[in-house]
């Protein structure tokens, strides 16, 4: 059966028509725009909302990608959405796994680009860290992803598929007939610190992360999902509002003159304009204190009077600071602050009330730690510019 009325542009504006048959990936799309996109392709419109609701849990809560599945709708129901649809994640194109358990996928989406999305077992949670864009603008000069410029947004779907191939490999869907509130949850918490600024694609992020937080689906508390921004202040507010999940924010600098040269939005938005939001962040309290990222760098930013100048900026904000040490990678500018430097800076803020732990690097030896994500397509073309180069 084919579509009887034009698909609106709720529908459209969300993803898309795969090019090679012309199907509709139905990940990825907000509740709203599945139910008309299944009414669109047929289904009765008094059905559509029991549907919808159906088809939903099979994808997100059972982790159904054939139709032939969904075992509680009629057959010819199930070839009228295998006729319109297809529920496709990205492609893992490889995975590696550190010594110390992180995995590391390298991800094809649409187009032929390529994400890193980075899955993180810790004794208490596993944590999956997501990629928002392919490249960034941002510049970062600490960052490898930053060298890499930016090349798109992702699409919702692109973003949820994240997580659920991250499931698939981690074969955390529930068994048949399980309740998937009995399973162990191996993947228990969302970090969007992967590849890009999430607030720089807000609306996809946006429609991503409240599939993810459904609870009829992959059903993450708000709470277990962390989004970390650069300071894109504009959007700041609107994350409280239109996500509602936890915030965390990349830091590292205490002066104007240093977060320029280290985070060049700084000079669109400086700290103190960054500081007033957060002031005003409308989910701010003591239980739920904002995140500041700050990387070790040093000589850079981590010395005793920066950790003083950081506790008066952030005076007044429910905070906790996570001092990162710098993940070296090639051609880095910088050098990782030795761990006596790093334990003196997180003393000084721990006495003056503030939570200051070192995160532990983790994925190092694949390329897999925080500030060290780049495609490998990318890394490949680089490589392969500098043998020409040197042939030259």
């Amino acid at each position: 059966m084919t579509a009887t009325a034009p698909i609106t542009q709720d529908v459209l504006t969300l993803p898309r028509k795969l090019p090679q048959d012309g199907k509709m990936n139905l990940v990825g799309l907000t509740r709203p725009a599945l139910q008309e996109a299944l009414v669109v392709a047929g289904t009765p419109e008094r059905q559509g909302k029991m549907r919808m609701n159906q088809v939903w849990q099979w994808i997100y809560q059972k982790g159904a990608r054939d139709f032939d599945l969904m075992t509680n709708l009629a057959k010819p129901y199930r070839a009228l959405l295998a006729e319109n649809f297809v529920v496709e994640v990205p492609e893992i194109v490889s995975k590696q796994v550190s010594d110390d358990g992180t995995r590391k996928y390298l991800v094809r989406i649409a187009g032929g680009h390529e994400v890193e999305t980075v899955y993180i077992p810790e004794e208490d949670r596993g944590t999956l860290c997501v990629s928002s864009q392919v490249g960034c603008t941002l510049t970062c000069s600490f960052c490898h992803t930053g060298t890499q410029k930016l090349v798109r947004n992702l699409t919702p779907g692109e973003i949820v598929g994240q997580i659920l191939l991250a499931r698939d490999d981690l074969g955390e869907w529930p068994e048949p007939g399980r309740n998937p509130k009995d399973e162990t949850r191996l993947l228990s918490n969302i970090v969007l610190m992967g590849m890009g600024e999430p607030l720089y694609n807000f609306e996809a992020v946006r429609d991503a992360m409240k599939i993810a937080m459904d609870p009829e689906g992959i059903s993450l508390s708000r709470r277990r999902i962390t989004l970390s921004t650069s300071g894109v202040v504009p959007e700041i507010a609107r994350t409280a509002e239109e996500i509602g999940c936890m915030l965390a924010i990349s830091f590292h600098a205490t002066t104007d003159e240093v977060r320029d040269r280290l985070v060049p939005i700084n000079k669109k938005w400086n700290i103190a304009e960054l500081l007033d939001s957060l002031r005003a962040y409308p989910k701010l309290s003591n239980s739920e204190r904002i995140t500041f990222e700050y990387v070790m760098l040093q000589g850079v930013n981590d010395s005793d009077e920066d950790a003083r100048r950081l506790i008066k900026l952030i005076e007044g904000i429910p905070a906790k600071i996570n001092l990162i040490p710098f993940n070296e990678w090639p051609g880095a500018p910088y050098k990782r602050s030795s761990n006596n430097r790093i334990r003196a800076f997180a003393d000084i803020i721990y006495k003056a009330g503030y939570a200051s732990p070192i995160r532990t690097p983790r994925g190092e030896d694949i390329m897999a730690a925080c500030g060290q994500l780049k495609s490998a397509s990318e890394r490949a073309r680089n490589a392969r510019r500098a043998d020409q180069s040197a042939a030259e």
